[in-house]
């Protein structure tokens, strides 16, 4: 399985990732966003992420799988509350942006206990 540091950096990426939507929601930028297979975490969850979980027990591969639902949803999430934005619904956006955030979270805590369970 992947080791300490490559969980802290996926984590990083991730929060690299949101920084990034929150900057354009916020008008200092203009990224956004990726297809949820596309982003770092992502590549790693579609790539050979799936056989490092499998190497690494049953437990960690059951962690590893309830990644993906959480990941699409918040990237779909960050998409939702930009083009809301884009078409002046700030009500939907900053909904779209709350649900980004709380998946945001899960998707750390899930990287921290997969991390802990590996090592």
């Amino acid at each position: 399985m992947a080791n300490k540091a490559f969980f802290l950096l996926r984590m990083n990426d991730h929060v690299q990732y949101l920084h990034k939507i929150q900057a354009t929601l916020e008008g200092r930028g203009d990224f956004q966003g990726t297809d949820w297979h596309e982003c770092k975490l992502g590549k790693w969850l579609y790539g050979e992420g799936v056989a490092e979980a499998e190497a690494a027990g049953p437990e960690v591969k059951a962690l590893f799988d309830s990644l993906f639902e959480p990941h699409e949803a918040f990237h779909k999430a960050s998409h939702s509350a930009l083009g809301k934005q884009q078409d002046g619904d700030e009500q939907g956006s900053r909904e779209a942006v709350t649900e980004m955030y709380r998946l945001s979270n899960t998707l750390v805590e899930m990287l921290l206990s997969l991390d802990q369970k590996s090592n």
